[in-house]
């Protein structure tokens, strides 16, 4: 939504401030200038990435426009399931989770908390890592080199998307100018037109120019730094997660490790230590 805000802020300054100028907007109005610079950045995209790349793009785009689902309730139901588990480890054993670890959707702890069961990468680290410790032939150091490895992993997947539409938007003033050189071009060959009409051909060819840099700047380019920010914050997730599990495996108790969690992440999602102990309390009496 603020996305479509922004877009709506954008073209309101830039179209309103020419229109208050005394422009004429319809002057603007060059669908054939879209058509080469749009047309240009999309086989210049299609030709600079593999498909791999192509398709998480693709992907991606759809979720700019929704809101950020990293909210403070999302990441108490993660810390309450995870102390949920490291309770019944602590009270039963290692071996008492392997079900819920083997298939979560078929768990009555992972059952509790659809939001969390819903994003499988999270879920598939969280039971990949309890599934390590339960066999318990790593140690803490050698399970934390995997998890950041993983984490790594995960992070330059994520940076794909980002990196496309940042190149995209790199491009897009330099198919600007090759639209307006074809307009001027266009105006050169057509030099026994009278002045007036000329003069319609050259503005038509700076058009070129300013689209160019319209879409770079006011549309692209800030996509590219959104899907970073989304990036980070779906890495929180995974760091949380990293950090209590290894504070269990060093010997902390459930209550500590969750603690050790909601440490990492941001401070405006992070809850207070005393939501968190109330949200863990109704939880138990659920």
């Amino acid at each position: 939504m603020l996305v479509i805000l922004g877009y709506i802020v954008v073209c309101a300054s830039v179209f309103g401030g020419f229109a208050l100028a005394g422009g004429h907007l319809a002057a603007l109005f060059q669908p054939l200038e879209l058509l080469m610079i749009g047309g240009a950045a999309f086989g210049a995209f299609f030709v600079g990435n593999n498909g791999k790349a192509i398709k998480a793009t693709f992907k991606a785009i759809p979720s700019l426009f929704k809101g950020s689902k990293y909210t403070k309730s999302l990441y108490m139901e993660l810390m309450t399931l995870l102390f949920e588990i490291l309770s019944k480890v602590r009270k039963e054993g290692l071996m008492s989770i392997e079900g819920d670890i083997e298939s979560p959707e078929e768990s009555p702890i992972f059952s509790k908390y659809p939001a969390i069961l819903a994003d499988h990468h999270i879920v598939e680290f969280m039971t990949d890592y309890l599934r390590l410790m339960v066999s318990g032939n790593m140690d803490a150091f050698q399970i934390e080199n995997l998890m950041d490895n993983e984490i790594a992993t995960h992070h330059n997947e994520g940076e794909i998307p980002a990196h496309c539409i940042a190149k995209i938007g790199d491009g897009l003033p330099a198919f600007g100018i090759v639209a307006a050189v074809m307009g001027v071009v266009h105006t050169m060959e057509s030099v026994g037109l009278p002045p007036s009409e000329l003069g319609m051909l050259i503005a038509h060819a700076l058009v070129g120019t300013f689209l160019g840099i319209l879409l770079a700047y006011g549309f692209v380019g800030p996509l590219a730094s959104l899907l970073e920010q989304k990036l980070h914050e779906s890495s929180k997730m995974f760091e949380c997660v990293k950090v209590t599990l290894l504070a269990s495996l060093n010997g902390y108790a459930p209550a500590l490790a969750v603690e050790f969690g909601r440490k990492v992440l941001f401070s405006t999602e992070r809850p207070s230590f005393s939501e968190l102990e109330d949200h863990i309390k109704q939880s138990k009496t659920k």
